[in-house]
C-alpha cells in the first residue's frame, strides 16, 4: 500500500438525476426522461459496484423552484430509488440525502432503517439542513429559516433519529413461537423525547438494523455544521477547492470529534471532487469545453450569485469577485462552507469572475485530465492529510461514471490507493467504521 496508507474511500454522487451539471441532459447519451427510468438507476448501481466504489450517493433535491422547464432540478424520492438499487446489487453502499428541515425524525429513522434492513446493512443517511431558499415554497413556508434555526432543529432531530434506531437492543427480537414471545420487552424501549422542536414517543416498529444503525453522513461546513458533524456524523461530505482548506477542515473535524470523546479515526472526511476524464488530456479538456458551453453564461452567473450571495449585477466577468460586498456568515442563508470554498479559491488564485466560473463551475474542486492526472490530484490531497477519500461529483451520467470505472479505478488500484475487492458486507465495515455504541433511552 502506498506510503503504508489505508486504501482511500471513494463514493460517487448522483446529482439532479442525470449528472452534477444541471444542463448535462442536453449533451449526454440517452433520453431526457432517463432520470425516471428504473433501468437507468439499475445500470448506475451495477456499474458503480463493478468498479468497487464504496457507495453511491443520491443527493436528493426536493425542489424545482428555480429551474423553470429548461432542465431537471429536483429528483425522484431518494429512499425509493435506493431500495430499487439495493435489489440489483450486493455490496455497494447506498447513501441518500434527507432534510432535517422538511422531514420528521420518526419518518427518517423508519425510512433509512427500512433501507438498511432491505439492503442487508448497506444504508447511509446524508443529513442536511437544506440551504436552498426555493425549497421553503414547496412546504408552505414563505422563506427558508435562518441557519441558527435550521441547526437548532437539526441537532435535536439527529439525536431523536439515533435514539429511535437504538430503541431495540441487539437480540430484542426473540420470535419464540412456543411461548408466544415475539420480542423481549426489556430490550425494546420508548424514547419519550420531549424537546424544543419535537415530541416523539418511539420505539421504531422493527428491530435493530444490520449495521446497528445506518451510517450517518453530514454535509455542514459552517461552525455549527462542523460541530454537529464532529458530535454525531460517521462521514463528512464537504466542498473544498484548495488543498489548504481541505487540510484545515479535516484537522478541525478530527479535533472537534476528539473533544466529544470520539476517536479522530471514527469519522471520515470525503471532500467532493468534480472529475472530467479523457483518454488524453486534450480529450478531457474537449469534454470540459462541451459541458461548460452547454450552460448559458446567465446561468453560470445566477449559480455563482446563489453560492456567494452576491447580486448578479455585481458579478462583472472580467473583474475580481466583489468580496467586499459579501454578507456575514450569520446573515447568509445559503451554504456557508460552500461559499467559503469558492471565495477562498477566488482570492488565492486572484481570479476574475470569468476565470472563477471556468475553474469552479460548482462548489466542488474540479479536476480535468487523464486518469493519471486525476489520481495525482487525489494522491496530493491524501498525502497532505486533507481527505480520507473523495465523493466524486460526476458532471454527466452515465458516461462520467463509466469513465471513472473504466479509467480512474484501474489507475488508483495500480498505485495501491484503492481496494480491488469488497472485504465487508456492510457499508459501515467497508468504510472502516466500528459498530456504534448503544445510546441508552
Amino acid at each position: 500500500m502506498s506510503k503504508n496508507r489505508e486504501p482511500m474511500i471513494m463514493t460517487a454522487a448522483v446529482m439532479y438525476g442525470l449528472g452534477g451539471l444541471h444542463d448535462a441532459w442536453k449533451v449526454r447519451a440517452g433520453e431526457a426522461s432517463d432520470y425516471m427510468s428504473p433501468d437507468y438507476y439499475a445500470n448506475l448501481a451495477r456499474t458503480a459496484e463493478a468498479g468497487k466504489l464504496h457507495a453511491l450517493f443520491l443527493a436528493e433535491q426536493i425542489t424545482n423552484a428555480d429551474s423553470g422547464t429548461d432542465r431537471p432540478s429536483g429528483t425522484l424520492d431518494t429512499a425509493t430509488v435506493l431500495s430499487y438499487m439495493a435489489a440489483v446489487t450486493d455490496r455497494i453502499g447506498l447513501v441518500g440525502t434527507a432534510s432535517t428541515t422538511y422531514n420528521e425524525p420518526f419518518e427518517i429513522a423508519r425510512r433509512f432503517g427500512t433501507l438498511d434492513h432491505l439492503s442487508r446493512g448497506r444504508a447511509g443517511w446524508n443529513s442536511v439542513t437544506t440551504a436552498h431558499a426555493g425549497t421553503a415554497l414547496q412546504f408552505g413556508d414563505t422563506e427558508l429559516p435562518d441557519a441558527e434555526a435550521r441547526y437548532s432543529r437539526a441537532d435535536e432531530f439527529m439525536d431523536i433519529v439515533i435514539k429511535l434506531w437504538d430503541s431495540w437492543e441487539e437480540g430484542a427480537l426473540v420470535g419464540d413461537k412456543v411461548n408466544g414471545i415475539f420480542a423481549d420487552p426489556a430490550k425494546v424501549h420508548d424514547i419519550n423525547h420531549a424537546g424544543a422542536h419535537f415530541s416523539v414517543k418511539g420505539p421504531l416498529p422493527f428491530a435493530r438494523t444490520p449495521q446497528g444503525r445506518p451510517v450517518i453522513f453530514q454535509a455542514g461546513s459552517s461552525e455549527r455544521g462542523r460541530d454537529q458533524a464532529a458530535r454525531v456524523a460517521d462521514v463528512v461530505f464537504t466542498a473544498q477547492h484548495t488543498t489548504e482548506g481541505a487540510r484545515e477542515f479535516r484537522a478541525d473535524i478530527r479535533r472537534r470529534a476528539e473533544a466529544y470523546g470520539r476517536s479522530p479515526n471514527s469519522i471520515k472526511v470525503l471532500p467532493g471532487m468534480s472529475v472530467i476524464l479523457g483518454a488524453t488530456e486534450q480529450e478531457a479538456w474537449d469534454r470540459k469545453k462541451i459541458l461548460h458551453e452547454t450552460v448559458p453564461m446567465s446561468k453560470h452567473l445566477s449559480g455563482l450569485s446563489r453560492w456567494t450571495g452576491l447580486p448578479v449585477d455585481a458579478l462583472e466577468l472580467d473583474k475580481p469577485l466583489r468580496v467586499d460586498l459579501l454578507s456575514s456568515d450569520e446573515d447568509f442563508k445559503g451554504g456557508v462552507g460552500w461559499r467559503r470554498s469558492i471565495v477562498n479559491l477566488a482570492l488565492k488564485d486572484n481570479l476574475t469572475v470569468r476565470e472563477l466560473i471556468e475553474k469552479a463551475p460548482t462548489a466542488h474542486f474540479q479536476v480535468v485530465g487523464t486518469a493519471a492526472q486525476v489520481a495525482d490530484a487525489m494522491e496530493e490531497r491524501l498525502d497532505a492529510g486533507a481527505a480520507d477519500g473523495f465523493t466524486l461529483m460526476v458532471p454527466i451520467l452515465p458516461e462520467g461514471l463509466d469513465a471513472v470505472v473504466e479509467m480512474l479505478v484501474p489507475e488508483l488500484q495500480e498505485r495501491g490507493l484503492f481496494h480491488h475487492e469488497y472485504e465487508h458486507d456492510t457499508l459501515r465495515g467497508s468504510l472502516g467504521l466500528q459498530l456504534p455504541d448503544l445510546v441508552t433511552v
